[in-house]
């Protein structure tokens, strides 16, 4: 029996005239959206897509992306969604990961994915270019088949889409987890239908004319849900913006589009209150606020509701898990915690050893949902550790207390998130021993004085002589040049060593120590 689609739930007849989209002062309505998205579906279609085959998307977010993620997966195929914000050899190493032979790609992407790059996208021979700029180019690629995706040729549709069954693996969502190593979620539309089952019908309790924005963008697992399918299976509107969310973007959408609900991470909502010190933010349309990506400091979720008058409600979700199965309720918002865990979820507690925590204690997080995905890409040692049985181990240490609410109390392993994205300890401090006068280093979390997670390092120098503040210059330098801002080092000290196990293993939890007693000291 053929399963529900998303292009079937999307677009039902009656919604025809209403809102889809808002974007770049166009208003799309679902007979619009559904226009793109067949268009969309007869140049895929001519590329003769294999059942299974892999197409990326490096897209901003707007109607190509979203007429793309539905067409691809309607065809068959496994949609790839990528995120933009990523530099172009780590967004290679996922084209080569995933083995896409095609992609849809904005047209100042191409230029800095393709350019020199025939040797090391391996499988990459079919790009779709979708400019935005009347007289782009099309650049040639030796080895790879470019086109303009507006003039591309199409191929008409049969009267149905391929049946598909509800398990068939439709999209992979990148993430680096908790190993800093990009690992592809593998999930089908059952799951996104169960997400919008769970945490949208309990949690958002969407309206008639709510209008969703969230500055988190469409490659996420946590945008995927609050951009696509939380408006557009409930014939809503979703309000998309392909620049960067900058408080200043933000703060022109509030005022232009009007949105209701709003979605971000813990830093932008500071980052906004910061704004609105200098420059009043008008959050007069809002009914409700989303915190996600990492525990959302207290202070921070207090301040933004006496200031504006309107709930952050934070909780936790996981691109393993697709969106989020625990979090505060409307009414019920216990700043400082990650809420209640959702109908349809179950979690646990576990030691070290795997038995059960003692109630009220520090465990690990364990969850178990019809969300979950099946797995990692091609990565089988990594899903046998994350996906046990129907359990996901999340790798996040968690308490409960007696009244049901669950607080996060950091990672059980040495990769935190900054910004709301993972941060590699390993990656960063392989960019800081490049410098000639570092013999060692050492990166774990810190937080800033707002009590939002950074990236810390600690420094070893080498025999040479070197002034602490110089070279404090010298690597934020190096750092700023080679890593995305949420993943340079905001705090820099200098030690003699660094401690270390009987097996040379920096021991990371003795610096987490020392930055706690430093912080006590100040």
């Amino acid at each position: 029996m053929k399963s529900a689609t998303l292009f079937d739930a999307i677009f039902a007849a009656q919604r025809d005239s209403q809102t889809a989209a808002l974007y770049e002062r166009r208003e799309m309505t679902y007979a619009d959206l559904r226009a793109e998205t067949i268009r969309a579906a007869e140049v895929f279609n001519a590329l003769n897509l294999q059942p299974g085959e892999r197409i990326a998307i490096l897209l901003n977010d707007s109607p190509e992306f979203i007429a793309s993620f539905i067409a691809i997966q309607s065809l068959g195929a496994i949609a790839v969604p990528i995120n933009m914000a990523l530099s172009a050899a780590e967004q290679r190493l996922i084209l080569n990961d995933c083995g896409a032979r095609s992609a849809i790609v904005e047209a100042d992407t191409c230029q800095t994915l393709l350019t020199n790059a025939s040797d090391s996208l391996r499988q990459l021979d079919r790009v779709l270019i979708v400019s935005r700029e009347p007289d782009f180019e099309v650049p040639r690629i030796e080895g790879a088949s470019c086109e303009l995706f507006a003039e591309a040729p199409r191929k008409a549709l049969g009267p149905d889409f391929p049946a598909q069954s509800s398990t068939d693996a439709s999209f992979i969502l990148y993430t680096s987890g908790s190993t800093g190593e990009a690992k592809g979620a593998v999930h089908c539309q059952r799951d996104v239908f169960y997400t919008n089952q769970t945490y949208c019908r309990e949690v958002l309790r969407l309206r008639a004319g709510d209008r969703l924005f969230s500055s988190s963008r469409l490659p996420f697992a946590y945008g995927l849900g609050n951009s696509f399918s939380f408006p557009l299976l409930n014939g809503l509107t979703t309000v998309l913006c392909h620049e960067k969310p900058t408080p200043e973007v933000i703060s022109h959408i509030f005022s232009q589009y009007r949105p209701t609900i709003f979605f971000a991470v813990p830093v932008v909502f500071n980052l906004l209150l910061e704004r609105h010190r200098v420059d009043p933010l008008d959050c007069s349309s809002l009914r409700l606020c989303v915190s996600a990506g990492e525990a959302l400091p207290a202070a921070i979720g207090e301040e933004w509701q006496r200031t504006f008058g309107v709930p952050v409600l934070d909780g936790i979700g996981s691109t393993e898990m697709l969106h989020m199965w625990m979090s505060n309720h409307e009414g019920e918002v216990r700043y400082g915690s990650s809420g209640k865990l959702l109908s349809g979820y179950e979690a646990r507690l576990q030691d070290q050893n795997g038995g059960p925590t003692p109630e009220g204690e520090v465990g690990n997080l364990w969850v178990k949902g019809a969300s979950a995905a099946s797995g990692y890409w091609q990565r089988p040692e990594a899903t046998v550790r994350t996906f046990v049985e129907d359990w996901v181990r999340t790798g996040d240490l968690y308490a409960r207390n007696e009244d049901g609410y669950w607080f996060h109390m950091g990672r059980s392993d040495d990769c935190f998130k900054s910004s709301g994205q993972w941060v590699s300890p390993v990656e960063v401090e392989g960019i800081l021993i490049r410098h000639p006068v570092v013999s060692a280093t050492a990166v774990v979390e810190d937080f800033d004085e707002n009590g939002l997670p950074c990236a810390c390092a600690f420094v070893v120098r080498g025999e040479v002589e070197s002034d602490d503040a110089e070279l404090e210059e010298q690597l934020r330098k190096m750092a700023g040049e080679a890593l995305p801002r949420f993943k340079r080092p905001r705090h820099y000290y200098f030690v003699s060593a660094l401690p270390y196990t009987a097996t040379g293993k920096v021991q990371r939890f003795k610096l987490r120590e020392e930055l706690r007693a430093r912080n006590t000291i100040i």
